[in-house]
């Protein structure tokens, strides 16, 4: 049977083009470096979180537009390391940061999402925890079909 596969796209099948990966160029450093030159030349430090991200806004507005808002994190591009505070200032609930000192007592501290790391939550009964949970207790009947 003859091959059918159109020879313009026999590359991207069998191969990887030859600007996909540079030897140490990928995309996000270029995306990085696009950031800290707008950051540099159109943005205005706004301020810092307890996890060291650094928070940003356009210097000046386009009109009929919000003017712009970004973070850099500090550490690996986590989303859940930004704290309330800023994720309502980032999202334009509010027009200037929430203090973190206005904190109340009874609030807890933000922290990351924890979801695949040794701190993560594992209840009663997961393989990490032995696997084997305590009998249920009275309050509890197991479903049976037919009855």
């Amino acid at each position: 049977m003859p091959n059918t596969k159109p020879q313009a796209l026999s590359w991207r099948m069998d191969q990887r083009p030859a600007f996909a990966y540079r030897s140490s160029m990928n995309l996000a450093k270029i995306g990085y470096i696009g950031t800290s030159l707008f950051t540099r030349f159109r943005g205005r430090g706004v301020g810092k979180d307890v996890f060291g991200n650094r928070y940003f806004e356009e210097k000046s507005a386009v009109p009929g537009r919000n003017v712009r808002r970004w973070v850099i994190y500090a550490g690996p591009l986590e989303a859940s390391t930004v704290p309330p505070e800023w994720h309502a200032w980032l999202h334009y609930t509010v027009d200037a940061p929430i203090a973190e000192n206005s904190r109340l007592p009874w609030m807890k501290p933000h922290l990351p999402n924890r979801t695949g790391t040794a701190y993560s939550y594992r209840p009663p009964g997961h393989d990490y925890r032995g696997g084997r949970r305590h009998r249920a207790t009275g309050d509890y009947d197991a479903w049976t079909p037919g009855e």
